[in-house]
């Protein structure tokens, strides 16, 4: 399988999860579980973004095997901190998404970063690189949640 398959396997992935998630109410879930400030018009359009950054780190991977590195890096992330992690500390409640981060990010995540060390992709700069990369993915609409009802950034 080539690098380019297993990022658009990845992308498939991610579309997957954003099912399972909406299914079984992530918003709520986060509100009450990771207090996190969000509604149903954040998730659609942060999840609109990760489908597009899907997309062009699929069609990117020939010539910039980083763009899935960065892309596999936000989905282990995702699976580890935000779905595995409080699934764990919250003593078994179910987290919208989990089944898929456990059964598709993982693997498919896990593949990716294979592939790129078989292929000899990997050095130093473009491990740590793509790591803050899908961490800065994770965080920035966090980040962005949280700063929104800030009066700076109010728009009334």
């Amino acid at each position: 399988m080539t690098l380019q398959t297993l990022a658009w396997l990845s992308m498939a992935a991610y579309a997957v999860h954003i099912m399972e998630e909406f299914t079984f109410d992530w918003r709520n879930w986060a509100r009450a579980v990771i207090k996190l400030p969000v509604e149903w018009s954040d998730f659609y359009v942060t999840n609109a973004v990760v489908i597009s950054l899907g997309i062009a780190q699929a069609e990117l991977s020939p010539t910039l095997p980083l763009a899935p590195l960065i892309f596999a890096s936000l989905m282990l992330i995702n699976a580890m901190f935000f779905h595995i992690l409080p699934f764990v500390r919250m003593g078994g409640r179910f987290s919208p998404g989990l089944v898929t981060a456990i059964l598709l990010f993982l693997p498919t995540g896990i593949a990716v970063w294979q592939k790129a060390g078989h292929e000899a992709v990997l050095d130093w700069t473009t491990v740590t690189l793509a790591i803050f990369g899908g961490a800065a993915l994770m965080a920035y609409p966090i980040i962005m949640l949280n700063l929104k009802d800030r009066p700076y950034f109010r728009q009334a």
